[in-house]
């Protein structure tokens, strides 16, 4: 398939994909964000506020673009422009899928969508998404200065970017040596401290206030630590309450504050581990699409919060790992976006209110799907080596069988 083909074929897939999930059971139930963008959007063109200083919101600075474009636009309808937004981001993640792997992997990051529901259109996890990969994509061709601007960006946009940096780094040094390890690393904290810097300038409490909102938020409802919380909920009847805070639903009573230290040291030490693996191993492109994916799913698995519209982040590095690890990662991954939207959004309330036993277990059954992708992604040698190892191990057993017979 020529580039040009592929690229229109992408186009014409994922303009399906997203009027797919416009219609029918999509449209129902909807659990949207686009009240709050607009407002971000509208106290940034409008009123001319200073992020930060003037009003308060928990995303970093590379998020502003977003939510202020679609008020720029103000002839047409924020939640529409907002809508085409995030479908562009969807292509340009569907074409760098393609570009690392295969046109095979980018159908499959196309169509993932349509099986992880409405939250894809409502939500901007696709932004930093595609840059993340984009990032990857341009690293691999050695473009060092772009990828580092895209890393960057990326941090800028969600903060959880910062994780693929050492895996991405350690592979750079090993490929090109330390001093282009050193630009890569310097163009994108560079990039970040570009966006961060103006509003630190201007109001360094209201950027702090950002980062307490993301990092110091309690143990979410839909997180592993609380997915177990609830299983123990019903089968031992312990204590469980829904708390509000950090504009989320979360759980408080009996053993969360013990989880919540558990699964954060968990998160730190499956992540390190992660680094740790890649760079006792070969630097080869299998081993870094592997480990980069097991460092999105450890932050997924172990953290605190795990909103729906994080699955996002799994698509594309879920996709483009190779290998029969690569196939049961695809099957993990599409298990656990399907099992999301079994909860989210038509059900999230029975959830989130009654601790309904089904949602309970579904949530718990998405949880484990993607504990079990993050081991799968960063078991040492790869389940790929260790069936060739068995294949070997028997075609060198019947060769020594023919040559006793000869």
């Amino acid at each position: 398939m020529s580039r040009r083909v592929a690229c229109i074929a992408a186009a014409a897939a994922v303009a399906v994909v997203w009027g797919l999930l416009h219609v029918g059971w999509y449209t129902q139930n909807q659990i949207v964000d686009y009240p709050v963008y607009q407002t971000y959007g509208g106290n940034i063109v409008h009123r001319h506020e200073v992020p930060y200083r003037d009003f308060q919101l928990e995303y970093p600075p590379a998020a502003l673009p977003v939510f202020a474009l679609p008020s720029l636009l103000d002839r047409w309808n924020y939640d529409d422009v907002f809508d085409g937004e995030m479908a562009l981001c969807l292509l340009v993640l569907v074409l760098a899928v393609g570009a690392i792997a295969s046109w095979q992997a980018a159908g499959l990051a196309a169509v993932a969508p349509l099986a992880l529901g409405s939250v894809v259109i409502s939500r901007f996890d696709l932004w930093p998404a595609a840059l993340a990969i984009l990032a990857v994509w341009a690293l691999l061709r050695h473009r060092l200065l772009v990828s580092g601007l895209l890393i960057g960006t990326a941090f800028a946009a969600k903060l959880w970017p910062a994780a693929l940096v050492p895996v991405l780094g350690v592979w750079l040094v090993r490929e090109l040596g330390v001093r282009a390890a050193a630009r890569w690393v310097a163009v994108a904290v560079a990039t970040a401290a570009a966006w961060f810097f103006p509003f630190v300038a201007l109001s360094p409490g209201g950027v702090a206030h950002s980062f307490h909102a993301q990092l110091a938020r309690p143990l979410q409802l839909e997180s592993t630590g609380s997915a177990f919380l609830l299983a123990a909920h019903h089968w031992f009847g312990t204590n469980l309450q829904l708390a509000y805070g950090f504009g989320s639903q979360n759980v408080s009573g009996s053993g969360v504050h013990e989880v919540e230290i558990a699964t954060s040291v968990l998160g730190l030490l499956a992540l390190a581990a992660v680094w740790v693996l890649f760079a006792a191993g070969p630097p080869t492109v299998e081993r870094l699409l592997a480990h980069l994916g097991a460092a999105v799913a450890a932050l997924l698995a172990f953290g605190k919060v795990f909103s729906p519209q994080f699955m996002m982040w799994l698509i594309p590095f879920a996709v483009i790992v190779p290998g029969l690890r690569g196939v049961v990662a695809k099957a993990l991954l599409v298990a656990g976006l399907i099992l999301t939207q079994t909860w989210f959004p038509s059900h999230y309330w029975d959830l989130a209110n009654a601790f309904a036993p089904t949602q309970s277990g579904e949530l718990l059954a998405r949880d484990l799907c993607v504990v079990a992708l993050f081991v799968v992604l960063a078991w040492p040698g790869g389940l790929e080596h260790e069936v060739l190892g068995e294949h070997r191990s028997r075609l060198e057993a019947l060769q020594r069988v023919r040559a006793q017979v000869d």
